[in-house]
């Protein structure tokens, strides 16, 4: 992308292969996840410097390895959900950021979980860390990081409560352990939420849609609850005075970000190794809801935002 601004803005380019820095690698890409984050860099959200090549989340084989790197070597299958450029065929990763990927995990299940896995893992771990007999609200319950939240939610001994636009969302929502299903087009999310709990509200509401569901949510919290606001796919959230949090019950309210929750290699360690260890004892369901050739990337980005996906999407090169 040379500007920010629709689906447009995304073109196919042939590009230099990157050169491994000290303590890099290059990855041959076999499989890049698609996320709202790459959305909000191609409309200027998140500010990046123009041109640029999205993609933050890929999985594929060691191409190259620059002076320093220790974690992997040439030829290995790795994924990472920090490299440079995944929308490519080839894509350079900070090496102590890439995590290998175990045998019997394909390329395209690593990349479709190591960010939005690690995003859900941290959710229900660290930012709010649920407990047997919590009630928490999942909204966009179908969505990649939905899915896997309501899985991990539902292990962690939690009720969870999940909102979704249609049924076919809501048959996905239920098969990954969401205990109630709210069709928030058919009715009022925030009644449905406080005639499910019988009047008494849920300890966390995880929302990444931002504008639309953000201050009834706050609704939906019990005294001392949680809002987790980790995304906006329907618009960034107005400013707020913090007295209504007291207002509503001495609320707290956190928006995180990934990179805060693997501040250290030891944390992304633990964090993929979970999540590669349920993949492999059949406790975590990842499911990939659609993919893509490379250079359909902008049609991609379109379902993505219509809210016409399940799971996960991933670019194929």
């Amino acid at each position: 992308m040379h500007a920010t601004g629709g689906t447009e803005v995304l073109r196919v380019e042939d590009v230099p292969v990157p050169a491994p820095g000290p303590g890099q690698v290059v990855i041959r890409v076999e499989a890049a996840g698609v996320n709202f984050a790459d959305v909000y860099q191609r409309k200027g959200l998140y500010p990046t410097p123009l041109p640029f090549t999205l993609g933050r989340e890929a999985a594929g084989v060691v191409e190259r390895a620059g002076e320093g790197v220790f974690t992997c070597r040439v030829g290995d299958r790795v994924v990472s959900e920090n490299v440079t450029g995944g929308y490519a065929e080839y894509a350079a990763a900070a090496a102590d950021r890439v995590v290998p990927i175990p045998v019997g995990v394909s390329s395209k299940a690593a990349a479709a979980v190591i960010l939005q896995g690690i995003t859900a893992h941290y959710l229900a771990t660290s930012t709010y860390p649920l407990r047997s007999g919590d009630t928490c609200l999942v909204h966009a319950a179908a969505g990649g990081v939905g899915l896997l939240l309501c899985q991990i939610a539902r292990r962690l001994g939690a009720r969870v409560i999940g909102t979704v636009s249609t049924e076919e969302k809501a048959g996905l929502a239920r098969e990954a352990g969401a205990h109630e299903v709210i069709l928030y087009n058919d009715e009022d999310f925030q009644e449905a939420t406080r005639r499910i709990t019988g009047g008494a509200g849920v300890q966390v509401v995880y929302d990444s849609v931002g504008r639309t569901t953000f201050l009834k949510g706050l609704d939906c919290l019990v005294p001392r609850g949680m809002m987790v606001l980790y995304g906006q796919s329907s618009g960034p959230v107005a400013p707020l005075d913090p007295q209504v949090l007291n207002q509503k019950g001495s609320l707290f309210l956190t928006r995180p970000t990934i990179a805060h929750y693997l501040l250290t290699r030891a944390e992304l360690m633990r964090r993929s190794e979970d999540l590669f260890g349920w993949i492999g004892d059949g406790s975590l369901s990842v499911r990939i809801g659609r993919e893509f050739p490379l250079d359909r990337a902008a049609d991609a980005h379109a379902e993505l935002e219509g809210r016409r996906t399940t799971g996960k999407v991933l670019l194929i090169p």
